[in-house]
């Protein structure tokens, strides 16, 4: 009789860890809108979620410590004119977030240190292209300033922030529907995009060109999402004919055949699937389920390796994830999603279990850190650049805030709008007061001498 040997992985016990009552954010009241986006996105100072606003759209942002009940009354991020369907944060900048919306406009918000004390209204920059509502904004991973955005108008454009401007656009003759997610390469070459039409695309956003497609990678009706992951494949989620919900790896090289194909389950949610190239592990998350699946990716068959299932009584409106240098390594703490229930925001920790209390290696190798490998212009002109990696084995120490610069004659804008969120007066603002109060003093005095000699006109009468 043969013995069925399991295979060994050093992941094969990650556990989550739902956050304790007091470590959630309570009473944060999430947008009712129907969109297959997280709704949610986190970085090491701050969480934000998408709300429901009456009048507009507007989403909330949180410092990470101000946990518990939130204020019905605390300032949210409100510039949009209707609601906000995505929101990602600047990975070279832990203040700048990006946000797209049904009003047709991007905009890119910059966030005072300790949060919004006074709502903000106006954005550093409004990106203004698309002509159908914007579902999607992604920044890219190792360019300063480089952000993409997908539209209903099955545009996707390439903005440098810093300019303001539409640098690259990939028109509808690329894609002729819907487009349903676009992810970054992990050296930002290349994106994978899936699209209404059934088809799965790799593109060279620069050139324009669609350098390997896939028809029909699952068989279904429903929505499929694409993402990179490692060594040259992608994973992509969606469902079969028969309405189950698949998750499958491709090579990129050699897509006529899946790496493999799973099937899970009947549930009807979307799977947002969230790939962490440290570990090699994917993470999936349907929108309306109350689990979250993982899964370890190998380079030798069958590749895709089911791990465990993270599961709650609860189901999610939505997820954030955490980069990883906003994780707790001392903990062995390997990835922190951010589950949106319909009243609160619930932190989840992953953890590999270990008995030692000292910096594991083996889970934390280098990984991304917040400085760009590459400027705006470097990367248009054709260079390109992995993540500059950083260690964390003393832990993360955030660099100083960084000013985003826009060279369009918004600037002051952009000061105007922080310094009004934050409730301190810039020393522009204080000089051009005391101005005018010299100049209303100048005006009294003048009045006073008038009527003076008019007093001394009526007197000698």
């Amino acid at each position: 009789m043969s013995r069925q040997v399991v295979r060994s992985s050093k992941f094969r016990h990650v556990f989550g860890q739902p956050a304790k009552a007091d470590q959630c954010y309570e009473d944060v009241r999430v947008s009712q809108t129907t969109w297959d986006s997280g709704f949610c996105a986190v970085n090491p100072k701050f969480v934000a979620l998408i709300c429901e606003a009456s009048g507009g759209g507007a989403f909330l942002v949180l410092p990470l410590g101000k946990t518990g009940r939130v204020d019905k009354n605390v300032p949210t991020v409100c510039g949009h004119t209707a609601p906000v369907l995505d929101i990602a944060w600047c990975p070279h900048n832990d203040n700048v977030i990006a946000s797209g919306s049904e009003d047709c406009t991007v905009m890119v918000w910059e966030i005072p240190d300790g949060g919004l004390t006074l709502p903000l209204r106006e954005p550093v920059v409004t990106l203004e292209g698309h002509t159908k509502r914007v579902g999607i904004v992604a920044w890219h991973p190792t360019a300063q300033n480089i952000l993409l955005s997908a539209g209903c108008d099955n545009v996707i454009l390439v903005w440098d922030v810093g300019t303001g401007a539409a640098v690259l656009t990939l028109g509808p003759d690329v894609h002729p529907d819907t487009i349903y997610s676009v992810d970054w390469s992990r050296d930002g070459a290349l994106i994978c995009t899936s699209c209404r039409d059934k088809r799965v695309r790799i593109i060279e956003p620069r050139k324009g060109t669609v350098i390997a497609e896939k028809d029909r990678p699952h068989e279904g009706t429903r929505p499929v999402h694409a993402v990179f992951v490692s060594e040259g494949k992608i994973l992509t989620t969606g469902f079969s004919r028969m309405s189950e919900r698949q998750v499958a790896l491709w090579d990129t090289k050699h897509l006529e055949e899946p790496l493999s194909l799973q099937e899970l389950d009947t549930s009807s949610g979307v799977l947002l699937p969230f790939f962490d190239p440290d570990t090699n592990i994917v993470y999936l998350c349907g929108k309306g389920d109350s689990s979250i699946r993982y899964f370890e990716i190998t380079s030798e068959a069958p590749f895709l390796h089911y791990l465990s299932m993270f599961s709650s009584k609860e189901s999610q409106r939505g997820m954030g994830y955490m980069p990883k240098r906003g994780l707790e390594v001392n903990k062995c703490e390997i990835a922190r999603f951010y589950k949106l229930h319909e009243r609160k925001c619930e932190p989840i920790a992953m953890t590999v279990p270990r008995k030692s209390d000292l910096f594991q290696e083996d889970l934390y190798p280098p990984t991304a850190g917040p400085d760009p490998a590459l400027t705006a212009e470097e990367w248009l002109g054709g260079q390109d650049a992995g993540p500059l990696l950083i260690s964390l084995k003393d832990g993360y120490v955030p660099p100083k805030s960084r000013e985003l610069r826009v060279n369009r004659g918004l600037d002051s804008t952009r000061r105007r709008a922080a310094l009004e969120a934050s409730g301190t007066p810039s020393s522009d603002a204080v000089s051009r007061l005391e101005e005018e109060i010299k100049k209303l003093q100048t005006t009294v005095q003048e009045l006073q001498k008038r009527l003076d000699r008019l007093e001394e006109t009526v007197q000698a009468k």
